[in-house]
């Protein structure tokens, strides 16, 4: 049944109910329902191309580049005046902690838009070569940057602002016509977004339509439809190869932002305290659910022991708690499908011969909800499943290294390379190892390089291209080449 408080769709410029009918959607700190959600069917996502498709081929937001400045601008405002609406919202919906939605869980990515209303305004556009007589005709060559077309955007929920709003960023600002399709688990985040374009904003019907679905394979319309341009997806690697296999069958281009398992280096020279218990926050904010998150800790041999002892306790202190307490840094994980996915991987660690140094369960007293203890793991080798694989959860593996050399290996031993981190006494010397890590992004002694100006992407499997900043941008548009006679 519907009720007052449901989330529709957005497409071709109306919010309108999903044919589906609608979905429930849930806090993971207390497992209630908060309401409902428009449950999308393949004829509205076949609707929502055609709407997408249609405001491409047929207006000016293509190539009205002031107007989209503008929009985007309109865009920032509208949420910026919800931000109390959508702070509570994330809380509850995400499970995010509280302090986490005045950065990257909601104020940060929807202060990013003015960045790429900017970039739209002061981006070169076109590139004069000059004049050449190729095979002895005289001509006069320019390059032009122009939109892809249709995008597909098809993103998780563990940072529903902060991935929704840098795909809309970059694409729209770059031309495009968007189809959102968000995750099941946080569908209120990405209906709110459509909310505002269609009242607070002027993008044209159809350039920006936004799909809640209760089936996660309604996104795989979009890798498929030769309609849509380029596939822009966050999430697992294992589904990431999914979307690029599908792809292939229309050459549609793809963006591929997907796992990690990065690896948090101390260096004998460092503050030994001060590093671990910074990887102890770092490790489990947000209950881990961040695929840049630093979850291997790499130690000096000889001071392992000392290491476990106080990443520990910076764990046991930190502890599970309330996301809408200002203090808590770890929340609920999202669901009882994922507290599950972590708890298998707690098994696991057990029977390689890992032990709990901290946690290792549901936190006691939370009986509802869906909790995981903050848990660090020791007695592992690098090549074990839990050291090798993203689990997605509070859950860190500490290991031992033999020095620079041999922390290099162990860092860059892993299918993934999206982050890392590297903590030393020697600024020179820490800058030295994390130019030898194969990751798309690196923290030297907390350095923070997050920011809408800052390109964030990964190496190997996880991922392909590259995600905010002027990099990420151009992965929406095209390259022009034009000669005239003269």
């Amino acid at each position: 049944m519907s009720r007052t408080n449901d989330r529709l769709l957005l497409v071709d410029g109306r919010l309108v109910p999903g044919a589906g009918g609608a979905f429930e959607t849930i806090n993971p700190a207390t497992e209630e329902v908060l309401g409902t959600a428009a449950d999308a069917s393949a004829d509205d996502m076949d609707r929502a191309i055609a709407a997408a498709r249609r405001a491409f081929d047929e207006t000016g937001w293509a190539t009205d580049h002031a107007f989209r400045a503008r929009c985007l601008r309109q865009l920032r405002e509208g949420l910026r005046r919800r931000a109390d609406e959508l702070r509570e919202l994330t809380i509850k919906e995400v499970g995010a902690p509280r302090f986490l939605t005045f950065g990257a869980q909601l104020d940060a990515p929807v202060d990013d838009l003015a960045w790429f209303a900017d970039l739209v305004e002061d981006y070169g556009w076109e590139r004069d070569l000059g004049r050449a007589e190729p095979m002895g005709m005289p001509s006069h060559r320019r390059v032009v940057r122009e939109a892809v077309g249709v995008v597909g955007a098809i993103t998780p929920w563990n940072f529903p602002h902060q991935i929704n709003l840098a795909k809309l960023g970059p694409a729209l600002a770059a031309g495009n016509t968007v189809v959102l399709k968000p995750a099941p688990d946080t569908p209120w985040c990405a209906a709110v977004v459509g909310e505002v374009i269609a009242g607070e904003t002027d993008i044209p019907p159809g350039v920006v339509n936004v799909v809640t679905s209760s089936d996660h394979a309604l996104g795989a319309r979009l890798t498929q439809d030769p309609r849509v341009d380029l596939v822009s997806f966050t999430g697992s690697t294992a589904t990431g190869r999914n979307v690029m296999a599908s792809a292939a069958g229309t050459l549609k281009r793809v963006f591929l932002e997907l796992g990690g398992k990065s690896a948090f280096v101390v260096l004998d020279d460092a503050d030994l305290r001060a590093a671990c218990s910074y990887a102890a926050f770092a490790g489990i904010t947000h209950a881990g659910q961040g695929c840049a998150i630093t979850t291997r800790i790499l130690v000096p041999r000889e001071r392992h022991d000392e290491a476990v002892e106080i990443t520990a306790g910076a764990l046991a202190k930190l502890g599970a708690g309330d996301p809408q307490d200002d203090r808590t840094i770890c929340g609920p994980v999202i669901s009882a499908r994922q507290r599950e996915r972590i708890e298998g991987y707690l098994e696991l660690a057990v029977k390689d011969g890992g032990a709990f140094a901290c946690g290792g369960g549901r936190p006691e007293g939370r009986d509802r909800g869906f909790w995981i203890e903050p848990t660090l793991i020791t007695g592992l080798t690098n090549d074990s499943r839990a050291a090798r694989e993203e689990i997605f959860g509070p859950v860190l593996v500490i290991l031992p290294h033999d020095g620079d050399d041999d922390a290099v290996r162990i860092a860059n031993d892993s299918p993934y390379g999206l982050s890392g981190a590297v903590h030393g006494g020697d600024v020179e010397r820490a800058r030295g190892v994390a130019g030898r890590l194969r990751t798309g992004t690196v923290s030297v002694n907390g350095g923070v390089w997050y920011g809408a100006d800052v390109p964030f992407g990964g190496y190997k499997q996880s991922g392909i291209g590259r995600e905010m900043g002027v990099a990420g941008f151009e992965e929406y548009l095209e390259t022009k080449s034009i000669a005239e006679g003269v």
